[in-house]
C-alpha cells in the first residue's frame, strides 16, 4: 500500500476524531509540517483550533523515535509541571497517532540557525531554559512504566556504538577518546526524567518566554548530567567550526550552569559529561555524513561537518585533561 494511501486513511481517522471534539466546526486538511521531524508530523485545523498530529510511518514498527504513543504518555505526564503541548487525542489502532495543541512560537538555536533575533533576547531565552531544565529534573519520577534508567556507562556505550560505525578517517582520535571515557566513567546519580535533546532549537518561545518544550522522541529516565551538558554545548559558537555564528553577549556555559544550579552545588564529575556531550555530537554528525556519502540520505550540506567533528573530539580530549 502506498504512503499516499496510508496518509489519506490517516487523515480520515484524524478528521473523524476531531469532529467529535468540535461538532459542526469546519475541518482543515492534514498538511505535512516542514523541518527535521521524526516519523510523520502534520498540522490540521478544526474551526479556530489548530493541532499537530504525530503518527507511526507506514510499514515502520512503533519503536524508538517512531513510538508516538510513548511520546504522548510523557507529554500527558508533564502536563501542569512543564510547558508542553496538551495532548487531545490518542489513537492506539495501527498505525498509531496522537494529536496535540499547536503551540505558536519560535524554536531558534542562536549560534547555529540563520536569524535576526536580538542578542539580548537570545541570552534571556538561554537563561530561562536553564531554569526550565532544572524544573524538569526536579519534577520527580513520572508515572511512566516503560523507561529503564540509564547510568553513565550505558550512555557511553550507546554513543560508542554510533561513533565506531563512522569511518575512521572521519573520527581521528575518536577511539582514544572512547577508551579514556570508558576508563573514567563515574557512578550515576539518582535517575530523573530527561529530554535527551534539550536546547533552544527544541523549545518554542514567545518573546523571552518558553511556551512549550517539544520533540520528546528520545526522552528517558536516568542521570540528569547528560541533559545538562548537551544543553550547555550549544552556548558557544566556537564548538561548531564552519557552522556556528558569533553573537556577542550570549550567556556562556558557566553562566548557564549557575542558572541551572540556582545556588546548589555543582554536579560531581561534570567534566566527564561535557566530554561525553562532545563525543555524542561527533558521533551523530559522523553518522549523518556517512549516510550522505553512502547515498542513503543525500544532503550536500553534511560536507561542512568534518571540522566540527574534529573539534568535538579534540575538545573532549582536552576537557578530560
Amino acid at each position: 500500500m502506498s504512503t499516499l494511501t496510508e496518509v489519506t486513511r490517516l487523515a480520515g481517522r484524524v478528521r473523524e476524531r476531531l469532529a467529535e471534539l468540535h461538532p459542526g466546526a469546519p475541518l482543515g486538511e492534514l498538511e505535512t509540517l516542514p523541518g527535521g521531524h521524526s516519523g510523520l508530523t502534520f498540522s490540521i485545523t478544526a474551526g479556530p483550533a489548530a493541532y499537530v498530529v504525530k503518527a507511526v510511518p507506514p510499514g515502520r514498527r512503533p519503536v524508538g523515535r517512531n513510538d508516538v504513543l510513548r511520546q504522548a504518555r510523557v507529554l500527558r505526564g508533564l502536563a501542569g509541571l512543564l510547558p508542553v503541548p496538551g495532548v487531545v487525542v490518542v489513537d492506539e489502532h495501527e498505525p498509531a497517532w496522537f494529536a496535540m495543541e499547536f503551540v505558536r512560537g519560535e524554536a531558534i538555536e542562536p549560534v547555529l540557525d540563520d536569524h535576526r533575533l536580538d542578542p539580548g533576547l537570545c541570552r534571556r531565552r538561554m537563561v530561562a531554559l536553564a531554569g526550565l531544565l532544572r524544573g524538569l529534573h526536579l519534577s520527580g519520577p513520572p508515572a511512566l512504566e516503560d523507561s529503564v534508567p540509564l547510568d553513565p556507562a550505558a550512555e557511553l556505550d550507546r554513543w560508542s556504538r554510533t561513533m565506531r560505525a563512522v569511518p575512521p578517517e572521519l573520527r581521528e582520535g575518536g577511539e582514544e577518546l572512547l577508551e579514556r571515557l570508558a576508563l573514567s566513567a563515574p557512578a550515576g546519580l539518582p535517575p530523573v526524567l530527561t529530554h535527551g535533546d534539550f536546547r533552544l532549537g527544541n523549545v518554542l518561545c514567545v518573546g523571552e518566554r518558553p511556551a512549550a518544550v517539544v520533540d520528546w522522541e528520545i526522552w528517558g529516565y536516568g542521570d540528569p548530567r547528560p541533559d545538562l551538558a548537551w544543553f550547555l554545548l550549544f552556548a558557544d559558537h566556537r564548538n561548531f567550526p564552519r557552522l556556528g555564528r558569533e553573537i556577542p553577549g550570549l550567556a556562556g556555559e558557566e553562566e548557564l550552569l549557575a542558572a541551572y544550579l540556582d545556588g546548589a552545588p555543582a554536579p560531581p564529575d561534570f567534566d566527564w559529561f561535557r566530554a561525553l556531550a562532545r563525543t555524542k555530537m561527533a558521533a551523530i554528525m559522523g553518522h549523518n555524513l556517512r549516510r550522505h556519502r553512502e547515498g542513503t540520505h543525500h544532503d550536500p550540506d553534511q560536507e561542512r561537518l568534518p571540522p566540527t567533528i574534529a573539534a568535538m573530539i579534540r575538545t573532549a580530549r582536552d576537557i578530560l585533561g
